[in-house]
């Protein structure tokens, strides 16, 4: 049985969902992250930083996502059935270093909905001047150092056993480390499996509860983009509401200079409904992404009343357009269910980026039927690797419907790709049907890593 007490609060979720991260101390002895540390040295020593492989090679890190903090943090934000994925890797900020710059892990996906997740784990005290993560409050909403105002930037710092659940969209860096002793952090990836149909945290209150302003300056505009997202974790459409704006004039607004500018704009065209649909439709062809993106943002607001004509879309001969059309779908997610025939003849698309975008948008869109994973199948033998990734993962979001999938998945147990591999690993599971699991085990135990053997003892 799950332990509910360490769900965050209404409040502590507005401010996730505001601020873009929340911070969570371990309830673990001292003499615990003194031992991860020494070890991290150890091996980043003798043998170098151990990348994927922290959790075999430093078994004790495990205890800290098995910590009823942090699960309760990550169910909050993700859903009960998150997915720790297979990418994670120990971040050194040795002695004397000049640290990063400000960036986005990944590149920037446009959307604001919550599907995935960065974990940071400090295993030693981190004042500023050991060069903790610095990050940006309320940056993951926005594509431009300008947009996300990186000049905010606030360290992470804080006693060892400090847990960091961030927006995967954060806007974040390695700050300089000025001491003598190097300072670890060990970074997980987190993903959202199945769209929220009912708020996961311990939810009281049905409206947005608002925030103050993230940073000096922001108005009452963003307080509706936030609100969006309250409402999509709580599952459901936010409710119409006039906003004293004319439609063209908010048009208009999506192409402003100033990125706060246009998604404001872009939000606010949500209460104009399925009257703001075409307009919005034509600019996703626009030749400014970032206009075009803040037209996704309003169209992914509006959400069933858009989809019929999205799926018309898919069909546009710009792929650019049909790449987005795609995108738009997936993260309206659910409710965009009588997309999903159009949606799996874009997975069978001449374009790479339009199949990426389909593929995709199937694993949130068909979380309650088997009917894309004939779709699936046929991506898993995919030229494209990353095409290839977007499929596993979206059949592991299926899950038990993804059970004919099981042979296509044995498949590409062998891909080139680490994380295709690693993600057929977690569609099997999910999948959860005798043969699925009789197949991870076959793939499992001769692949076992033993985190005794080093170079040092072979045997």
């Amino acid at each position: 049985m799950s332990d509910n007490s360490h769900l965050l609060s209404d409040a502590q979720m507005a401010e996730f969902i505001a601020h873009g991260y929340i911070t969570v101390a371990l309830d673990l002895p001292a003499n615990f992250h003194r031992e991860v540390f020494a070890q991290h040295e150890e091996v980043f020593e003798k043998e170098g930083n151990p990348g994927n492989n922290v959790l075999p090679r430093i078994p004790l890190v495990g205890e800290v996502f098995s910590a009823p903090i942090v699960q309760g943090a990550l169910r909050s934000v993700v859903g009960d059935d998150y997915y720790l994925q297979p990418h994670r890797h120990p971040h050194y900020n040795p002695s004397k270093s000049k640290g990063q710059n400000m960036h986005q892990d990944g590149g920037k996906r446009w959307s604001h909905r919550t599907r995935y997740l960065l974990a940071f784990y400090y295993p030693q005290d981190t004042p500023i001047e050991r060069g903790p993560s610095g990050i940006v409050p309320g940056s993951h909403y926005f594509s431009t150092p300008e947009g996300a105002r990186i000049s905010a930037e606030i360290p992470l710092v804080g006693a060892a056993g400090t847990v960091t659940i961030a927006n995967y969209d954060l806007w974040h860096r390695q700050m300089p480390n000025h001491t003598e002793d190097n300072r670890y952090m060990v970074k997980f990836l987190f993903a959202r499996m199945s769209e929220p149909q009912a708020p996961s945290w311990d939810n009281q209150q049905s409206t947005w509860p608002g925030v103050p302003a993230v940073l000096d300056g922001d108005g009452e505009e963003l307080q509706k983009m936030y609100e969006q997202t309250w409402h999509w974790h709580c599952g459901r459409s936010m409710p119409p509401a006039t906003n004293g704006h004319a439609l063209t004039e908010l048009l208009a607004a999506l192409a402003a200079d100033q990125e706060r500018l246009g998604l404001a704009a872009a939000y606010a065209l949500a209460a104009y409904g399925e009257s703001a649909v075409e307009p919005l439709l034509e600019r996703l062809a626009d030749e400014s992404e970032m206009t075009r993106h803040h037209a996704a943002y309003a169209l992914s607001a509006i959400g069933a009343p858009a989809v019929q004509s999205l799926g018309k879309t898919l069909e546009e001969p710009n792929p650019v357009t049909r790449a987005l059309a795609a995108e738009i779908l997936g993260d309206i997610g659910l409710g965009a269910e009588a997309a999903i025939p159009a949606l799996m003849r874009a997975a069978a698309d001449a374009e790479v980026q339009v199949r990426l975008c389909a593929i995709e948008a199937l694993g949130t869109v068909c979380q309650a039927a088997p009917t894309a994973v004939p779709a699936l199948i046929e991506a898993l033998a995919d030229e494209d690797m990353q095409v290839r990734q977007k499929a596993t993962l979206a059949l592991a979001r299926l899950g038990p419907w993804a059970r004919d999938a099981v042979e296509a998945l044995e498949s590409v147990l062998e891909d080139e790709n680490r994380y295709v591999r690693g993600d057929a690993l977690h569609a099997l599971e999910r999948i959860g049907t005798a043969d699925a699991k009789d197949t991870l085990i076959r793939h499992l135990m001769p692949a076992r890593w033993c985190p005794l053997t080093s170079a040092a003892s072979t045997f």
